[in-house]
């Protein structure tokens, strides 16, 4: 389907240009423009608020918990894997905090990969928690061949927020038929409830063929879909046979990812990392009234180095100074963006940790 204001070249050159200048002119230049390049979220960095000695931190999902704490579901490796050891070694485990502007503490494994022949043999990531009816639900990612063409999004369910949790046997949402844009995986899951009572899961794919075949830094064009339920853990079917969100019409192999959605003002309003819109350290902001039709994005937050000055890392951390795999932690009502976490390169152990910014009004 197409959106009611589609994206053009003409539209993403402009904004290229614009945040070109943004960058070498300073902040003096994006203020005096009230143009898509002033962020959407005024940010106060909190800081690095969880970092584990031989491990890489990624995939940070808060909520608050009965006990009024704040429960982070994150992944980890071990730091011998490199950065890449995500697809062939993550676990997704549960820190506590006082508040988002206390240190987070480890607290255990919530799941691990399985090995043998199990569809999340070799992998589980991207975990993304949510309470529904009373019980929690843990949507998560996990791979069978330690390769991103196994990449399925799977279901884990509990009664309380540290288990036990209901493993899935089978993945919540496969990809599409061979040839189809999301015939290679499915990934990244964000979820909401709809204004059609229906429950709404949001999902990260790409074609195969593309992505064996295209050269460059980064292969195939990354889209997302969507796939609606009755109950919220499913049977999902997918609403349409094409994307909601495609860029690939604009230059540059332009795409996004880590995306997070939320309802707000009987808006619903997604927060996901820029893949080259405008360029790849900055974060996106949309819109939507049904989950199809999407507004063009605005830049919802900028590079690590407009809020914090740290030191040069090792140059094997190649992400250095962007904030990846971003997260809201809204208010006590579940509407309002309180809390920002990410995943970010460096930190005391030259790994990744856990970022957290204050959303300031």
């Amino acid at each position: 389907m197409k959106s009611p204001n589609p994206i053009t070249r003409k539209d993403f050159l402009q904004a290229s240009g614009l945040a070109f200048a943004a960058l070498a002119f300073g902040t003096s230049f994006m203020n005096a423009f009230d143009f898509p390049e002033k962020p959407y979220v005024r940010l106060k960095p909190i800081g690095r608020s969880l970092a584990l000695e031989g491990y890489y931190i990624w995939c940070s999902s808060p909520i608050w918990g009965e006990d009024g704490k704040v429960h982070l579901f994150y992944s980890r490796w071990k730091k011998e894997k490199g950065m890449g050891g995500w697809l062939n070694g993550s676990e997704i485990c549960r820190a506590e905090a006082e508040s988002p502007f206390h240190p987070f503490e480890h607290k255990q494994v919530v799941l691990s990969p399985r090995g043998g022949e199990y569809w999340d043999a070799t992998t589980c990531h991207n975990p993304l928690i949510k309470k529904v009816n009373g019980e929690y639900l843990l949507f998560f990612m996990g791979n069978a061949n330690g390769k991103t063409n196994t990449k399925r999004i799977g279901l884990a369910t509990s009664k309380t927020i540290d288990g036990d949790w209901t493993r899935p046997d089978k993945p919540l949402l496969l990809p599409g038929k061979e040839g189809a844009w999301d015939d290679h995986c499915t990934t990244n899951p964000a979820f909401v409830k709809g204004n059609d009572g229906k429950y709404w899961l949001f999902y990260k794919s790409w074609n195969t063929k593309e992505y064996e075949t295209q050269k460059g830094a980064v292969r195939g064009n990354r889209k997302y879909g969507l796939a609606k339920a009755d109950s919220p853990t499913g049977p999902y079917k997918k609403v349409s046979a094409n994307p909601v969100i495609d860029f690939s019409s604009l230059p540059d192999n332009a795409q996004l990812e880590d995306a997070f959605v939320w309802k707000q003002n009987g808006k619903f309003h997604m927060i996901a990392r820029d893949m080259g819109f405008y360029n790849h350290e900055y974060g996106l902001h949309l819109t939507t009234r049904d989950g199809i039709r999407w507004t063009k994005p605005r830049v919802a937050y900028l590079d690590m180095k407009s809020y914090i000055t740290e030191p040069t890392p090792p140059k094997y951390l190649k992400r250095f100074g962007r904030l990846e795999r971003p997260m809201l932690l809204l208010d006590r009502g579940g509407e309002t963006p309180r809390f920002l976490f990410g995943a970010t390169q460096g930190g005391a152990f030259e790994t990744s940790t856990t970022f957290v910014f204050e959303i300031l009004k």
